[in-house]
């Protein structure tokens, strides 16, 4: 008696059962510029800032970029303040940390865009922008600004960790002391006391310190002054470490 076989491959080809399946089309995206349409294209090589706009949408939703903005305490005339502020969100979420690396988003014709300016601006212009801002001033601006993002989330019971981090230093800064330095001994360095939501890792701020404030004590000015911006809130568990 004849008997049909069914032959099964050892290794099926492809894995479309798990293959992820996107959107086709295009869908609408609202961002400080206006609104946008973007299509998905797993071929297309982009750059991690060709992903940007579905950040942007996350700041016009929550109002955050607006509330950024009008609380800024830079004073221009027309959009001064916006060309600025972009250059500077721009030239973070793309990792710079020098300002001479802003001169890399002169190119992008994109990104700008999305966030409604004109366009970026030079180095010399942030530099001369972070200049004018009075340090307290700017401080408690940038603190009420982070704070203000992930308040909601802090209605539930957390726990604060403290974290003193050494950071050595070369040549010639501002606060530039001796003190406890575990991996360059007798070198000046900053102290970097900063206030996080454990486990979420979450950042409630940072204050930088000379080298030699390096004992926890030394952040407790700042770290009061964090709480008490807080939304009030069962008290949370403070863990030193």
């Amino acid at each position: 008696m004849d008997t049909s076989l069914t032959i099964v491959p050892a290794n099926p080809a492809g894995e479309s059962k798990n293959a992820a399946s996107y959107p086709p089309g295009s869908w609408p995206l609202d961002t400080p510029g206006g609104r946008f349409f973007a299509e998905w294209d797993d071929q297309a090589p982009v750059t991690r800032e060709g992903q940007l706009i579905f950040f942007f949408q996350f700041l016009q939703a929550g109002g955050r970029w607006e509330e950024f903005l009008r609380e800024c305490p830079l004073s221009y005339t027309g959009s001064g303040a916006l060309n600025v502020m972009g250059t500077v969100l721009l030239s973070v979420l793309a990792g710079h940390w020098r300002y001479a690396h802003i001169n890399a988003l002169r190119g992008d014709g994109i990104n700008p865009g999305l966030l409604g300016m004109r366009g970026t601006v030079s180095e010399d212009a942030v530099r001369i922008a972070m200049y004018r801002i009075e340090e307290t001033a700017g401080l408690d601006w940038l603190s009420t600004q982070i704070l203000g993002s992930i308040s909601p989330a802090l209605g539930l019971p957390w726990i604060l960790d403290i974290d003193v981090t050494v950071k050595p230093l070369y040549g010639h800064q501002q606060g530039a002391e001796i003190g406890y330095n575990p991996q360059k001994p007798g070198r000046p360095s900053h102290v970097y006391h900063s206030y996080f939501v454990a486990n979420l890792r979450i950042s409630l701020g940072v204050e930088v310190r000379p080298g030699n404030k390096h004992a926890a004590a030394k952040g407790l000015p700042g770290l009061w002054q964090t709480l008490e911006k807080l939304p009030p809130s069962p008290m949370a568990h403070l863990q030193s470490r």
